[in-house]
């Protein structure tokens, strides 16, 4: 990201194990994007770089809501030990089990489990089922559903959402993602609740 307004957007659309973000970011500083995430309720841990020497400027980021600070010229080697460490910590992190109906997805465990059995999802399939339930029924766009389980920088097919949709609702139940027409989709909770099991294997 080349400025703040970017690097806002790409935090509240992307899924990202860390970031690192300088402070004198153009259109937003970097203060201001820390806290105007952070008022989101968006976790991602953050590692600030600046050359700002001020005892009151390496403050404030941590008083906004940054997870370390690192000051300007840095050794490579010690932005590598920090970034590992905030990367441990995160993993830590204990993030509650979603449920809806018979469908219960674990962020912790990155598994799903439909009437009691595990599902087997790709990485993205398991991403987009996760920003559906987090959602709770609210429609999600098919842009921002791209967003979310692309790189800004990947070519991206333009059916590439409707193919991940239709192979979650082929493993769950067509009922229990919603699409709505020239909108998105939508998780559909009563369905979750009111859906059949899927037939067992034969042994």
């Amino acid at each position: 990201m080349h400025d703040g307004v970017s690097a806002l957007m790409a935090l509240q659309e992307q899924t990202m194990d860390l970031v690192i973000l300088d402070l004198g970011l153009p259109r937003m500083d970097g203060i201001e994007v820390i806290r105007t995430a952070r008022a989101r309720a968006v976790d991602t841990p953050i590692l600030v770089l600046s050359a700002r020497e001020r005892a009151a400027d390496r403050a404030l980021g941590p008083d906004v809501g940054a997870d370390d600070y690192l000051g300007k010229p840095f050794d490579t080697n010690e932005l590598l030990a920090r970034t590992r460490a905030l990367l441990r910590r995160s993993a830590g992190r204990t993030q509650p089990a979603l449920q809806a109906g018979a469908l219960r997805l674990d962020p912790a465990g990155m598994s799903v489990r439909w009437h009691g059995r595990d599902l087997d999802l790709t990485r993205r399939e398991f991403a987009l089922l996760w920003l559906l339930m987090e959602q709770r029924g609210r429609p999600i766009g098919r842009e921002r559903i791209q967003q979310h389980l692309y790189g800004w920088d990947e070519d991206v097919a333009s059916n590439a959402v409707d193919v991940h949709v239709h192979q979650l609702r082929r493993k769950l139940s067509a009922a229990v993602i919603r699409i709505i027409r020239g909108i998105g989709y939508a998780l559909d909770e009563q369905a979750a609740q009111a859906a059949a099991a899927p037939p067992q294997a034969p042994q």
